[in-house]
């Protein structure tokens, strides 16, 4: 066997072609002064998640949740810290920081200290992860080799800029199942991957194989929480409106793939909104 002298080239020659998987403490990663402080989890490079043992203690996102909904089997954090970081024009204030996942960006909520921690169902293949916070940024991608992940036909994403707001989202099938946080996992196989109970998102519906019909998307404004636990004050919200964003993406990660970003005012709790409907066929 080669010493480790020997293989120090050959891991670099590796590193830099973004093909070496790393595991343990975290890396900082070169980032062209962007963000000082790297993604911690997921890791750059080759990724197979069916190797992974899911027997590790729940871990959460920031803030922390309320409702403990079990381990967070088929989804992957996306964990990191943000430093406090510098305005980019004299005289303004930090920009709010911004998650992109594969393309899709939504707010990025954090606790006082800058951690972040959002699920995310990752399908097989290329992903990526872009940082970004006022002008500055970090990118990692990573390839998912996992056999038994499928790609998702249908995948539609809700994403929020209050953090201490509740909303869900309700899909329609054609077949007429209602995916929803009640009802996670439909019959045919599609459903809820990430259910956010703690603020911000991101909440998301795949299907692998989708029903040929008319489905409907909708958004409910559920509620509010704080330290004491959840409530309906809305007088306790601190900006005029919510803004969320639903995007929906077809055959994605595919030459096919197509997406529709939708951007919804919302302004009351118990608010049940139709945000878009869509046409699937085989």
């Amino acid at each position: 066997m080669n010493s480790p002298a020997m293989r120090r080239p050959c891991l670099s020659a590796w590193w830099r072609l973004g093909l070496i998987v790393l595991s343990g403490a975290p890396v900082d990663m070169p980032t062209n002064g962007l963000i000082n402080t790297p993604i911690r989890t997921p890791v750059s490079g080759w990724v197979h998640s069916g190797l992974e043992a899911h027997n590790a203690p729940v871990e959460v996102a920031y803030p922390n949740n309320l409702i403990d909904r079990g381990g967070q089997r088929g989804r992957t954090l996306i964990q990191g810290k943000l430093n406090k970081l510098k305005t980019t024009r004299k005289g303004s204030g930090p920009s709010p920081a911004r998650l992109v996942v594969n393309g899709n960006a939504m707010p990025l909520a954090t606790d006082q200290e800058g951690r972040f921690a959002r699920p995310y169902a990752f399908g097989p293949g290329s992903n990526s992860i872009e940082i970004r916070s006022d002008g500055m940024r970090q990118r990692i991608q990573f390839f998912e080799a996992d056999p038994l992940k499928t790609k998702a036909r249908i995948r539609v994403i809700l994403a929020w800029d209050d953090p201490h707001a509740e909303l869900d989202l309700h899909v329609l099938t054609p077949d007429g199942g209602h995916a929803f946080f009640g009802n996670p996992v439909l019959p045919q196989g599609g459903g809820l991957d990430v259910d956010s109970v703690d603020g911000a998102g991101p909440e998301m519906f795949s299907m692998t194989a989708p029903l040929p019909g008319l489905y409907h998307v909708y958004l409910n404004y559920w509620g509010r929480f704080g330290a004491e636990g959840y409530h309906f004050d809305d007088a306790s919200r601190e900006q005029p409106m919510i803004t969320a964003q639903i995007t929906v993406v077809f055959d994605e990660n595919t030459v096919a793939e197509k997406r529709q970003t939708l951007n919804v005012p919302v302004r009351r709790i118990g608010e049940l909104m139709l945000v878009t409907s869509f046409q699937r066929s085989f």
